[in-house]
């Protein structure tokens, strides 16, 4: 049972009586989780017409059955001549990508960089994992924390092949392993699955990689010869300065080819709400018509409630580092 809060100041509001739906959903790379519930506006037999405004810092919470699903604060609300109220929340990932500063940080780890930006913003910080790698350079001007931190968890995947996620929980901001909170749901088309959509690219696509010095000669460049004799060449060309080794070039080369170097394969499966299966986690698929039957990120989620149902969207895409992730 769904059961929705309004805070006004320091009282609450129960409107799990007049709402006729609520969307709750999240994308990886985006920064707060987001709701829009739309309710009832005016008065009925079960329920009490509730005002509600955004410049006052009205907050909202959502559960189901008693645990909490988000907690945030509402960022714009919409009203209309058919008597509907439409209420926008985020939660507060939202602070995070609405602040921006200037950062500049040397030999620390994503982990003290993220402490760095709960006390510079003011936020609670609910628990960070230590990822160990120490960045030897992050300087970044007048951008978002969210951006910042961003940066910092892709410099120590690049560098371990261990992913990180940040996300709020009960109003707490929390950096995470990415596969460490994975809840291996199964979802089985004839079971859980009303429909799926399966996409395979080469949009994007490198074949090799070149690397040049400042004066535009070729320094290193690695091909992968045996993709290029079945699509052609594609290939991607970036700048080195004199201070790059052999094993560095190396490591910038790898590092294309292993965002670039194999084709985008994603899927989009759609069928009963599961309100653990949210962006960030990991679901348990299987699709005998296509021959899947494995692990996959939750890369985008997106859960419609009613009072009487519950259905949910997830955009996945393919796992291959889910054993190393842990």
């Amino acid at each position: 049972m769904i059961q929705f809060i309004i805070i006004k100041g320091t009282v609450g509001y129960d409107v799990s009586e007049c709402f006729e739906t609520i969307t709750w959903g999240g994308r990886k790379g985006a920064a707060p989780r987001n709701v829009k519930i739309t309710l009832m506006d005016d008065d009925g037999d079960s329920h009490k017409r509730v005002s509600v405004d955004c410049e006052d810092g009205d907050q909202c919470v959502m559960y189901e059955d008693g645990s909490e699903l988000f907690r945030g604060i509402i960022v714009s609300h919409t009203q209309s001549n058919k008597k509907k109220l439409v209420i926008t929340a985020y939660d507060n990932m939202y602070y995070l990508a609405n602040n921006k500063d200037s950062f500049c940080y040397t030999n620390k780890t994503a982990t003290e960089i993220f402490n760095d930006c709960m006390t510079r913003i003011g936020m609670t910080g609910g628990g960070a994992v230590d990822t160990v790698y120490v960045i030897p350079e992050l300087p970044k001007a007048k951008t978002t924390y969210y951006d910042v931190l961003l940066d910092a968890l892709s410099s120590t995947y690049k560098a371990t092949g261990i992913r990180y996620y940040i996300s709020s929980e009960k109003g707490n901001i929390h950096l995470k392993r990415r596969a460490e909170s994975a809840l291996q749901w199964v979802l089985e088309v004839g079971a859980n699955i009303t429909d799926y959509n399966y996409t395979k690219s080469i949009v994007g696509i490198k074949t090799r990689v070149r690397l040049l010095s400042k004066e535009d000669a070729v320094v290193y460049e690695e091909v992968n010869t045996a993709l290029e004799g079945k699509i052609g060449v594609f290939m991607e060309v970036k700048s080195v300065d004199d201070s790059y080794n052999d094993a560095q070039m190396k490591e910038l080369v790898q590092s294309v080819f292993s965002e670039k170097g194999m084709p985008t394969k994603s899927l989009k499966v759609s069928g009963i709400g599961i309100s653990e299966a949210v962006s960030g986690g990991c679901v348990y698929v299987i699709i005998p018509h296509l021959g899947i039957k494995r692990t996959f990120y939750i890369d985008e989620d997106s859960h419609t409630f009613t009072r009487k149902s519950h259905k949910m969207t997830l955009k996945l895409n393919f796992a291959d580092d889910i054993d190393s992730a842990g």
